[in-house]
């Protein structure tokens, strides 16, 4: 076991697991039942504890990623989607969408110690990297919240945690989720009903830039392993749109399945996974032509491919698709093969502290 992808699907009450044994060659290996209405990608822990939101049942499942079964459900607050693993790996926050609130999560426990009070329906967030800040998108009240994490991080202080700034992307914008590019100083956010993509500097904690897009129903960012570019799902249009992060500028926009959300890129392998999410299939004039069918993931290589320059001029994406189940809403990618390498360092260092001791003695 090596990279396996994880497909959330919504209408299946499922995580789908898909092991990947080459760029093109994928298996699925399990259907890991949750509860209903599972929601947003998995996240990992370096030990490979998975966590999903289940937004019916106001609970979060905890999966083993080694077994690939459901352990354990926490209980949390009404409709939970967005989640974040505060770095330490002791701490999980959860977007309540139905509470107005975010729970902080005891990952040793299982237990939720308590809720902090933001704005209308919040759904999915981002951690910043130094781990002092999350930045929860506030859905129903069209800003992002900015959350103080730093008396949480360093001394496990709960009470601390509170909303210390918003930062404004527009009156029925509905910010759906967002992502802080690999430098850690700027965040994508993917709205719904603006064809933009706003950018944030969070340094000054504004916005810097709104990049036009085709259309509206953003949902998921991600970014090319070397950080040149941001990749956008439109879910009304089918499409990802690729952002150039120095100019700011769309350079070409890849058709996928129908009404992608979730997205996800292999880091091995420059490899984008997208779930095609679609309940509805868009019309025929607000989408262009897409090959794939629902309730797939559709697999984009980008090995090869100049996507600084329109496909005329840069390069053809090859494709693949994998049927999961049915509303793909997120997809995540977990290594085992890291958990391994991280397990063999600390072995290591164990086995050195061992040593150390005995030629003191």
């Amino acid at each position: 076991m090596s990279v396996e992808i994880y497909s959330t699907d919504t209408d299946s009450g499922q995580i789908t697991v898909i092991r990947k044994d080459g760029p093109s060659a994928h298996k699925v290996v399990k259907e890991i039942a949750v509860a209903n209405a599972p929601r947003g990608g998995v996240k990992f822990t370096r030990d490979g504890r998975g966590f999903v939101s289940n937004t019916s049942t106001n609970s979060v499942s905890e999966l083993d990623a080694l077994t690939r079964r459901e352990v354990a459900r926490i209980t949390v607050g009404f409709g939970p989607r967005g989640l974040g693993i505060v770095p330490g790996e002791r701490y999980l926050l959860v977007s309540n969408s139905g509470s107005n609130t975010v729970s902080i999560v005891d990952l040793e426990s299982r237990t939720e110690l308590t809720q902090v009070a933001v704005g209308r329906d919040p759904r999915h967030m981002a951690i910043s990297k130094d781990g002092q800040s999350a930045y929860v998108c506030i859905w129903g009240s069209g800003y992002i919240a900015k959350l103080d994490l730093s008396g949480l991080q360093s001394e496990g202080r709960v009470e601390s945690v509170r909303e210390v700034a918003r930062i404004r992307i527009g009156e029925d914008s509905f910010p759906y989720s967002l992502n802080i590019d690999r430098t850690g100083k700027r965040a994508f956010v993917a709205c719904n009903s603006i064809a933009e993509l706003p950018v944030i500097d969070l340094e000054s904690d504004t916005v810097i830039a709104r990049i036009p897009v085709m259309g509206d129903g953003g949902r998921a960012v991600a970014f090319t392993p070397d950080n040149q570019f941001a990749m956008l799902t439109l879910e009304r249009t089918s499409t990802i749109a690729v952002i150039d992060m120095e100019e700011l500028k769309v350079t070409r926009n890849i058709p996928v399945g129908p009404a992608p959300r979730g997205l996800v890129v292999d880091e091995h392998d420059n490899t984008v996974y997208c779930g095609n999410f679609s309940r509805a299939v868009p019309s025929e004039d607000e989408r262009i032509d897409f090959k794939f069918s629902p309730h797939s993931l559709t697999v984009v290589h980008l090995d090869g491919v100049d996507l600084s320059l329109s496909e005329e001029e840069g390069g053809k994406v090859q494709y693949d698709e994998i049927k999961v189940g049915y509303g793909p809403c997120s997809v995540a990618i977990f290594d085992s093969a890291q958990v391994a390498y991280d397990e063999a360092k600390l072995n290591e260092a164990a086995a050195h502290l061992s040593d150390t001791s005995k030629a003191a003695i």
